[in-house]
């Protein structure tokens, strides 16, 4: 049994609720990456964010949790270029990166792991970490034993074929290979999805221990108790915006988040 949050019958948030912008300028300030009021959706005339806000300063751990369909997925993708925005900015260290393509956004500094299809199945351990240094093929050796250290059954099995491992053992290629560039943020879709709770547990402990070397690391999350406990800073999304934001300790001891996104389960 997981901590996913339901999708159903969550209450939007009512404008008591939103998130004062004023609060969010004023601590966005210097942020490494930061999204404002960032408007997006997949159709012509849908969008799926309503003026969303986030930021996370360098070094931080934080968490997007929230009911399905609140946009917590489209809100990495819109920052990492996979979703066209069509209001609002993303900045990355000052500068203006909305709608940037994902190559420019990797050239610069950002790490990106979906959730699914986040492996080249046909390739090896060791190819799908080489498709990492694409763009610094003359890195590979440095950076291969850098994430070794992190992942070292990586390196024993590194020419097992992808395709042939676990969902949990694929996750982690996946993380890996993001590493490779040396990002200075990760972005994390929801690494947990799909996985028994031991492979979750090596999910957060993996995650926690990336940010420990200095990485930024932002994360989507469907387990959101188990999110909120590893996190600096949590944000809840309702309807594409905003619903509350707090550290993560904050969020799950808040009275008003069990009760709307997080359910019996967060009181255990």
């Amino acid at each position: 049994m997981t901590d996913a949050i339901e999708d159903d019958e969550a209450p939007a948030p009512t404008s008591n609720e939103i998130i004062d912008r004023t609060d969010h300028v004023s601590r966005a300030d210097g942020a490494v990456l930061r999204a404002d009021e960032v408007v997006a959706g997949y159709l012509p005339g849908v969008n799926i964010l309503n003026g969303a806000d986030l930021y996370v300063q360098d070094g931080e751990l934080v968490g997007i949790i929230g009911p399905n369909g609140a946009g917590k997925s489209t809100l990495l993708k819109a920052m990492f270029g996979l979703v066209n925005i069509r209001t609002g900015t993303v900045t990355l260290r000052g500068e203006n990166i909305t709608n940037f393509k994902a190559h420019a956004l990797v050239e610069r500094g950002i790490g990106f792991v979906p959730q699914t299809n986040n492996v080249f199945a046909a390739l090896t351990i060791e190819e799908n970490l080489q498709m990492g240094t694409f763009l610094k093929p003359k890195r590979f050796k440095e950076r291969f034993e850098f994430v070794t250290q992190l992942f070292p059954t990586l390196a024993e099995r590194r020419k097992q074929r992808a395709g042939l491992m676990s969902g949990g053992e694929r996750q982690m290629v996946a993380m890996a290979r993001a590493l490779m560039m040396e990002p200075t943020v990760l972005l994390l879709d929801e690494p947990s999805a799909g996985l028994s709770p031991a492979l979750q547990d090596e999910v957060f402990f993996r995650t926690k221990q990336i940010n420990s070397t200095g990485v930024t690391v932002v994360m989507v999350e469907q387990n959101a108790r188990r999110c909120l406990q590893i996190c600096d800073r949590g944000y809840v999304l309702d309807q594409g915006r905003n619903a509350y934001t707090a550290s993560g300790e904050d969020l799950i001891n808040d009275p008003r988040v069990i009760e709307l996104y997080l359910g019996t389960l967060a009181r255990a």
